[in-house]
């Protein structure tokens, strides 16, 4: 009985909890307004991108504190089937004002909040300093969507340019009332099908304006379809393993292997190479790629299963090196291709001595390909093979990644060299950040396979000699 009834009480304390905690909430949200809010669309490309001035995918708003408690952060809304899209999602504080503006970073975490409307999900913005009852702030939002664009028709021929279908909201969705927002998108062409009207909406040249809308409260949303023409490069890597070789000789080892698939409408009917060539028919195909790789890259090498590809051009400085390929044939919609691209590095340039005496290599994590997606960069697409005897090894990266260890057997290993494997979905160029690996290395195993291969001279010239010396003859 006496169990009973302190279960009972837990239970009462459980849930007097939760509501206490739902009323915090709640009031939370509604101690913040939005007193201006603006966000730009760049659907030039199949890597849509909102950003205010760098034509990424922003959302820039003025938060205002009404209430009489401290804010620390901010949540950000967005419809479960887009979030599932978001590639890269960064935020900023804005400092100062015109020229003297400057932007500090802020931390972004995934949250969730009960009874959501709609399955509706978020991430949290935490400020750097609470915001005090009516203090304002404001905040530049970044994010980045891949595989957004719809193609429609799902086919076309050789001929024909490709159109898309765009979704969305002219109200951005948002868990606090709005006092005026407008949503601006910018198509790649003057060819735009037709869009959903939500008044006040007009169009001017490539640009669609939503609003300015007043006085929107929580959870607002008028979906919006817009149906345009993009012959951009649906280029899409999906899988790209990247194998990285430290040799404390001297040298750096870089192999990549793609999977490369144009995501765009597919291609129907009979390819002609004829019309392709002198017509300069098919506008959504592409045949040249751009990597652009680390300086002084040298013995930069690509093939693919049939071998060597010729037709590459590679340019070079003492800031950046260019390597423009181009497949066998140029991709349309639903074609593939695989092929490797390798090349060497100064080591010296990317491995380093920490302070506390562990050696680190420096290098970019993401893709070369310029405006390319890649759907699993499984590291292999980020493989790192440290030397043999290379012991603790961490890597730290800037982002989210799954990490784990691996052993891999070279000639003449003997324990094997530890292999740092990081992998990550859905990377888009802003990933295209430096990371570090960590690792301890004793220099006496550089010695350790010259020393075999000397033992091995040494034991088969000591055997020759025993050989001729030692008489095998029947003695009579």
């Amino acid at each position: 009985m006496e169990a009973l009834r302190s279960l009972a009480r837990l239970l009462l304390a459980f849930t007097i909890f939760s509501n206490l905690s739902l009323l915090a909430c709640s009031s939370a949200l509604q101690d913040i307004q939005i007193a201006t809010a603006e966000r730009r669309i760049d659907v030039s490309s199949h890597i849509i991108k909102v950003f205010l001035t760098l034509k990424i995918d922003e959302v820039v708003f003025q938060v205002e504190n009404t209430g009489t408690s401290p804010i620390s952060e901010v949540l950000l809304a967005f419809p479960p089937t887009q979030v599932d899209h978001i590639s890269s999602l960064k935020a900023a504080l804005t400092v100062g004002k015109k020229k003297k503006k400057s932007y500090v970073p802020l931390e972004v975490n995934p949250t969730e909040l009960p009874d959501a409307p709609n399955g509706t999900k978020y991430f949290k913005i935490l400020l750097l300093n609470p915001l005090s009852a009516g203090e304002t702030a404001t905040v530049e939002v970044l994010y980045i969507l891949t595989h957004s664009l719809e193609p429609f028709p799902v086919e076309i021929s050789q001929s024909e340019s490709q159109l898309v279908y765009y979704r969305d909201s002219a109200i951005i969705l948002s868990p606090y009332y709005i006092k005026q927002q407008t949503t601006f998108i910018k198509t790649p062409s003057t060819r735009v099908e037709s869009f959903t009207r939500v008044e006040p909406a007009t169009r001017a040249g490539i640009e669609l304006k939503y609003g300015p809308y007043k006085d929107r409260p929580a959870y607002s949303y008028a979906p919006v379809l817009v149906h345009f023409e993009n012959n951009s490069p649906f280029a899409v890597v999906e899988e790209l393993v990247r194998e990285i070789e430290i040799s404390h000789w001297g040298s750096l080892q870089i192999t990549e292997h793609y999977t490369l698939a144009h995501a765009g409408a597919r291609h129907k009917g009979v390819f002609s190479r004829v019309d392709y060539q002198a017509r300069s028919s098919g506008v959504s195909s592409f045949k040249h790629l751009l990597a652009r790789l680390p300086p002084r890259v040298h013995s930069v090498f690509y093939r693919d299963q049939i071998g060597n590809i010729s037709s590459s051009h590679l340019r070079t400085d003492y800031r950046r090196s260019e390597l423009e390929i181009e497949p066998r044939y140029p991709l349309f919609g639903g074609w593939k291709a695989t092929f490797v691209i390798g090349y060497g590095l100064p080591l010296q340039d990317f491995l380093f001595e920490s302070p506390d005496g562990r050696r680190y290599l420096n290098f970019t994590f993401g893709c070369p390909l310029v405006e390319t997606v890649v759907d699993k960069l499984t590291l292999k697409v980020r493989l790192v093979v440290l030397p043999e005897g290379s012991k603790d090894p961490s890597a730290v990266v800037p982002f989210t990644v799954d990490q784990h260890l691996e052993t891999k057997y070279s000639y003449l290993d003997i324990v094997g060299r530890t292999v740092v494997v990081l992998e990550k979905k859905n990377v888009v160029p802003e990933h295209n950040s430096p990371f570090q690996v960590y690792y301890s290395f004793n220099p006496v195993f550089m010695l350790a396979e010259p020393m075999m291969l000397t033992s091995v001279f040494f034991f088969l010239f000591m055997a020759s000699v025993a050989y001729l010396h030692v008489d095998f003859s029947i003695s009579k």
